[in-house]
């Protein structure tokens, strides 16, 4: 008689096992989907809001590229002396300024191409300091007029830089 009491209480207790594991596995696959759907609407909102931010980095960086090119530079920063060596000095006081003054962008953008704005930065400052080098010149003015017959030759490097940001921006979209 005792086997009959147990198959029926196995009868009772077996579909209300079946009945809460299947209601358990239900429940927390339907609690992780909404955890991630809030997640995935989290994020997007994240990104709605981030994506101003990284443009305007990205805008940042062009205008310090723009401003640190050479043929724009030598424009902008008049010679305060004939010494071409204080000139040098000052131009690339002036480029590590506008770098400095740019430096928190670096947390918007790409790390590759943060690395293209430093090395544009550093390229144009050893531009300046292998014309600055040169024994043939001899004042600010041809300091200028050699810088500037350098890049008729090539390209400038923070126009590689800016290229560089224009592809990375039109992949954004």
């Amino acid at each position: 008689m005792e086997t009959t009491k147990i198959i029926e209480l196995l009868s009772y207790t077996l579909p209300s096992v079946i009945t809460g594991g299947v209601a358990y596995f239900l429940f927390n696959s339907y609690f992780k989907d909404q955890q991630h759907t809030r997640r995935w609407l989290n994020q997007k909102e994240t990104q709605k809001q981030a994506l101003p931010l990284r443009l305007q980095a990205y805008e940042r960086l062009s205008l310090f590229l723009e401003r640190i090119n050479p043929t724009k530079l030598l424009i902008r920063v008049a010679p305060i002396s004939e010494d071409k060596n204080d000139y040098a000095d000052y131009l690339i006081a002036s480029i590590d300024q506008e770098f400095e003054h740019n430096l928190t962008q670096q947390i918007y953008v790409s790390s590759s191409c943060w690395g293209y704005v430093v090395t544009a930065k550093n390229a144009t400052n050893q531009m300046i300091r292998k014309a600055a080098a040169s024994s043939e010149i001899t004042s600010a003015n041809e300091l200028r007029e050699l810088i500037l017959k350098e890049l008729f030759d090539r390209d400038t490097p923070s126009n590689a830089a800016l290229a560089f940001i224009k592809a990375e921006v039109s992949d954004m979209w």
